[in-house]
């Protein structure tokens, strides 16, 4: 019989589990900015220190991967982030900083999910679902210590760094966190 501090089998496997398959979230998210989301499943699954049969087991179609790997992103950019960033404007800036590597970094991610196919639909709908009301939440912490003007909403916000991101990861002469920077200089009360 296991000690009361040892989990039982069950839960070793799981937790092996549940590792493999962060490992693999994560190097297909590395992989897809490398080289988009037709990158190989084989080094994907090279990538992450696992088989091959290990990624169909847990995602049988290219879909699945792909919106697993988004999920675990926008699921990242939702979770609170310890930061020490000392002030509610600090962490609004600190929060847009990862949300531009999200926009910026996931190519052929947003393709893909303008595709037809049906894993892709309920997707745009839960990353609004999920990174507005973190968002909506920095900026009221910033009005409310007088660090933000009021008049904008946390989907104006992401949705006008969002305009600003785009294409930003085909033209080397523009800098989308240069100008989503000056969109945050703008939400400063005027003095």
């Amino acid at each position: 019989m296991p000690a009361a501090d040892t989990p039982p089998p069950a839960y070793r496997r799981r937790a092996d589990a549940e590792r493999n398959v962060a490992a693999l979230l994560e190097a297909a998210a590395a992989s897809f900015v490398e080289r988009g989301v037709d990158a190989p499943v084989r080094d994907i699954a090279a990538r992450a220190g696992v088989g091959v049969g290990t990624i169909y087991r847990h995602f049988p179609t290219r879909a699945d991967l792909v919106v697993a790997v988004y999920r675990h992103q926008v699921d990242e950019l939702a979770a609170p982030a310890a930061t020490d960033a000392g002030s509610p404007s600090a962490a609004l800036r600190a929060w847009v900083d990862r949300f531009v590597d999200f926009l910026v970094t996931k190519h052929g991610l947003a393709a893909a999910l303008r595709s037809d196919d049906p894993a892709f639909l309920a997707l745009h709908a839960s990353f609004l679902d999920r990174l507005v009301p973190v968002c909506d939440g920095l900026l009221e912490a910033a009005v409310a210590a007088g660090e933000c003007r009021p008049q904008v909403t946390g989907y104006e916000l992401m949705r006008g760094i969002g305009n600003l991101c785009i294409g930003a990861e085909s033209d080397p002469r523009y800098d989308a966190r240069r100008m989503v920077e000056v969109l945050l200089d703008g939400l400063r009360p005027s003095s």
